[in-house]
């Protein structure tokens, strides 16, 4: 299952090595993610095998429960970093990683940034009419028109900021942006 069977001991002990430092690295950088060392080193793992796995298959590798296994692949099922597949004449779930890393990129920043999106721009449209409210209320007081007008000024500088995180999120779902920066070809031998 992980493409070493046949090989030497050296030239496993070798690929092992190798593997081993990616999946480390993969590890430590899921906080990125916000996802934890475990999980990340699990995606690590999964990235590695060349079939899909099973909960037990994981938590054999890993040597951690099936149900620590289990929330580690909810949680990257949850960011589309993982699929669920089917495996013919077996009843047990089979998970693989998402191969196409620009895609595991753009659906779990939009799944992050659009909610982020969402919250701010709701608190931020909320705050802007009721300062408006505020300064049609009190349209002589030349102090409080002053403080609104830098608070509103920001808050409206703030909403054209998320605007702009919209379209750039639209263009991460959409594939769009690989118009403006090419996706990368592997590096030939």
């Amino acid at each position: 299952m992980n493409g070493l069977e046949g090989l030497t001991p050296e030239q496993e002990l070798a690929i092992q090595k190798a593997r081993k430092r990616i999946i480390e690295s993969i590890g430590k950088n899921m906080d990125l993610y916000g996802i934890t060392l475990s999980h990340g080193l699990l995606y690590g793992l999964m990235f590695f095998q060349n079939g899909p796995m099973t909960l037990d298959d994981m938590g054999q590798a890993m040597e951690m429960s099936k149900t620590s296994m289990s929330t580690g692949i909810r949680t990257l099922l949850d960011m589309k970093m993982v699929n669920q597949v089917w495996e013919k004449g077996s009843r047990k779930d089979f998970y693989e990683v998402e191969s196409d890393w620009y895609q595991t990129f753009a659906d779990f920043f939009g799944i992050k940034w659009r909610k982020a999106l969402e919250i701010n721009l709701q608190s931020l449209r909320k705050s802007l009419v009721e300062l408006q409210a505020l300064a049609e209320r009190f349209p002589e007081d030349a102090q409080l028109q002053a403080c609104l007008e830098i608070d509103i000024t920001k808050i409206k500088e703030a909403i054209a900021y998320y605007k702009w995180l919209g379209k750039l999120i639209d263009s991460l779902e959409s594939g769009e942006i690989y118009q403006f920066i090419p996706k990368e070809p592997p590096e030939s031998k």
